[in-house]
């Protein structure tokens, strides 16, 4: 059993990402971050679908296209594979827990 709001390591340098099950075509990571965001150098371009769920904290995933949204805890956003996106914010005051599925339609 393990509860994804506990055991949160201290936040160093970048964003901490523990992978919770790999299935081979499904993979469940638990991702923290504080203040922490994409590269501004570039985005995600996935080959692989990804659902998104913000347990605690705030982030905002923004678009190539320029659409933006805010995730608040219980907030959810599926991401089609290719889907070019970043985390352009997240709460530099609080950990933000994100639940992050990975899977083919």
């Amino acid at each position: 059993m393990k509860n994804l709001l506990t055991s949160i390591p201290a936040a160093g340098r970048g964003e901490i990402i523990e992978q919770i099950l790999n299935t081979g075509s499904v993979r469940i990571e638990r991702i923290i971050s504080m203040g922490h965001t994409s590269p501004a150098s570039g985005w995600y371009d996935q080959d692989e679908d990804e659902w998104v769920l913000v347990l605690q904290g705030a982030g905002k995933i923004t678009f190539e296209n320029g659409s933006e949204f805010l995730l608040c805890p219980g907030d959810s956003l599926d991401i089609y594979a290719h889907q070019k996106h970043r985390v352009s914010w997240t709460d530099p005051a609080a950990a933000t827990i994100w639940l992050a599925i990975f899977y083919h339609r």
